[in-house]
């Protein structure tokens, strides 16, 4: 158990996006309201998943749509204590602590400021290890626990619960309900026992990304590229290094969906780079070779400064250091591979951990 100051707050949002593939909204705004709320509550409390009790309740908070959308519709800050609160309330039982759905962008932001404004904890823990499209990818599936009932909220003010036959059909009914909200809303899902989190979450999220976060910074106050060492935090791979030259963007079925396209540079001049995304990088192909895949972590960072740049800031003109990240082994399993492998996103390709396609290659 620690506390987490206004300082940690900004090395988890600066590093967010990395560990969310580009995904999960850009963090700025869910930092402002974790910054503010810190600011008024005082700082939020970190605790491990084995300082959870195993009959507490747990139950995450998240955003739900597509990362482009909020560009220009700005939450009004209120969306995720209505959700909480309408769930809290069904439920009929006190929450314990939140945790983070997924290690990406504002979803990791949208739990601290939830947790400061409420006095609860933060659990160091989330349920992807970095950031997937859909509500039914992330490890509490693997682990039977039930999505539902869940809650939904838009700035309006209108607030929905859901109870659902399974996680795939929260993912169907939400996403519908989102659209309609106008492409983002927020949403409080997954209540479990702590029990039931420490079988299925992917441990020591939060205290990642501070860690990468802060070499950043660190690096920055030096005036050093922090590459080697996010790349050496993350047991990351360098995979290309590029200037966009194209980007195709579209937001459909409240997703961000599109390509994004690279010419290399330095080492890399004369190849191509492209990575497909939906809200989050799925695939990358140098020259229509494949170098990484969904579920490992494809993330672009500024070659100057090392910081991420997400899905929806990916711009014509932009150079980019595009690194690969291993994914947590329990999305390598059989189920894992079948919830969030690339033959799930339409893909034509065999899974392959990015350490055996780069076996005897330096990281570095």
């Amino acid at each position: 158990m620690r506390k987490l100051n206004a300082q940690a707050i900004e090395d988890i949002a600066t590093a967010a996006p990395i560990l969310g593939t580009g995904g999960g909204g850009d963090p700025y705004v869910g930092k402002l309201m974790a910054l503010q709320a810190i600011e008024d509550y005082g700082p939020v409390t970190l605790i491990d998943v084995d300082e959870v009790p195993d009959n507490a309740l747990v139950v995450p908070s998240a955003m739900m749509g597509a990362p482009t959308v909020l560009v220009e519709k700005i939450p009004n800050g209120e969306e995720p204590f209505w959700a909480f609160e309408l769930l809290k309330n069904y439920l009929g039982k006190d929450i314990y602590a939140t945790i983070s759905i997924e290690a990406g962008g504002l979803n990791s932001m949208i739990p601290l400021a939830l947790a400061a404004r409420l006095n609860l904890p933060v659990v160091d823990a989330d349920g992807m290890g970095r950031a997937f499209p859909e509500l039914q990818m992330v490890t509490f599936t693997l682990h039977g626990i039930s999505s539902t009932p869940m809650s939904i909220s838009d700035e309006k003010g209108n607030k929905m619960l859901l109870q659902t036959i399974t996680n795939k059909w929260s993912e169907r009914l939400a996403r519908t309900a989102t659209v309609e909200m106008g492409g983002s809303s927020m949403i409080a899902i997954y209540p479990m026992l702590g029990k039931q989190l420490k079988e299925g979450a992917v441990r020591g999220t939060m205290t990642l990304a501070e860690s990468i976060g802060k070499a950043i910074r660190e690096a920055g106050l030096r005036n050093e590229n922090p590459l080697d060492k996010i790349l050496e935090i993350t047991h990351g791979y360098l995979l290309f290094k590029g200037k966009i030259t194209d980007v195709q963007r579209r937001t459909m079925g409240g997703f961000a969906r599109g390509n994004a396209f690279f010419d290399g540079i330095d080492e890399y001049k004369g190849k191509k780079l492209e990575i497909e995304f939906q809200n989050e990088n799925l695939v990358a192909r140098v020259d229509d070779n494949v170098v990484a895949s969904v579920p490992d972590l494809i993330s672009v960072l500024d070659p100057d400064t090392g910081k991420p740049i997400t899905t929806e800031m990916l711009k014509y003109g932009y150079r980019g250091i595009v690194i690969g990240i291993p994914c947590n082994e329990q999305w390598r399993t059989e189920e894992g591979l079948k919830l969030v492998g690339p033959r799930y996103f339409g893909y034509d390709i065999d899974y392959v951990p990015i350490e055996e396609r780069y076996e005897g290659v330096a990281s570095k």
